[in-house]
């Protein structure tokens, strides 16, 4: 067993790595698993069938594993998978995943969850996450790597959010967001792009240049939505960004896409 304070509560069967820590008044289910260096700080219940990645750090009141808030849940061994060196700040609530999503909840590596996030059941998050104080994520919600959720945001189930995109605070998502998109509002609509993210993850100048035409060919060029995503120009598609959002518009999506007010 690792270290583990007097008064946390392991139950027979978790899996403890040596080196994880597990601090005072802790409860960790039966099935869980911590990998080294996992720290879980005081007062986190861990449950289910949730295994916890290396360097990762959890601290006070999170509840995480424990049984989806899904009324068609019947207590199927379903899971959570939570990557490498994420940090799960106070009261944080992340669900496990249900039979009707693939039975899995996982969150990526380098993750970071302020306080309050909620990751509901059957969610994806990719690497580098950030979910803002508050935010929260519906049920089968798919994250790509780096997005940025901002505070008291809310996303709708089953909505997909590409890769470098954020999210404003206080914003009500219902609909797909491109990857490196960035939007916001009640009922948040595109405002643009996420140039400062792509700037500070070394996207080159070339490749912005293009995205940004893409983005005004896609969202304000001649024909449909379909028509502009089938009709991109080489000159732009032939950049790896642009090529990221089309793979993204031409995959199955459940809610339709966020467009520009």
């Amino acid at each position: 067993m690792g270290k583990i304070h007097q008064t946390a509560i392991i139950e027979d069967g978790a899996s403890v790595h040596p080196d994880a820590h597990v601090g005072p008044f802790c409860v960790v289910g039966k099935d869980v698993t911590l990998a080294a260096d996992v720290t879980l700080k005081s007062h986190v219940a861990v449950a289910g069938n949730t295994k916890i990645g290396r360097g990762t750090t959890i601290f006070p009141f999170a509840s995480v594993g424990h049984a989806p808030q899904d009324l068609k849940y019947n207590g199927e061994n379903s899971e959570l998978v939570i990557g490498e060196n994420c940090t799960i700040r106070e009261h944080v609530t992340i669900n496990p995943g249900t039979e009707g999503g693939g039975m899995q909840t996982r969150v990526g590596d380098n993750c970071l969850l302020m306080i309050g996030a909620h990751v509901a059941h059957d969610c994806i998050l990719g690497n580098h996450v950030i979910l803002v104080n508050n935010a929260t994520l519906g049920g089968h919600v798919a994250l790509g790597d780096f997005v940025i959720i901002g505070g008291l945001s809310a996303v709708h189930q089953f909505v997909r959010i590409g890769e470098h995109a954020m999210i404003g605070g206080a914003s009500g998502v219902e609909t797909d967001i491109i990857p490196f998109g960035s939007a916001t509002g009640n009922r948040a609509a595109l405002g643009g792009l996420n140039l400062t993210g792509m700037k500070r993850r070394g996207f080159s100048r070339e490749d912005i240049h293009a995205l940004r035409s893409a983005y005004k060919y896609l969202f304000s060029g001649d024909g449909t939505f379909a028509e502009r995503c089938k009709s991109m120009p080489e000159e732009y598609s032939k950049f790896s960004s642009v090529q990221t959002v089309l793979k993204f518009i031409n995959e199955e999506t459940k809610r339709g896409f966020c467009h520009p007010e």
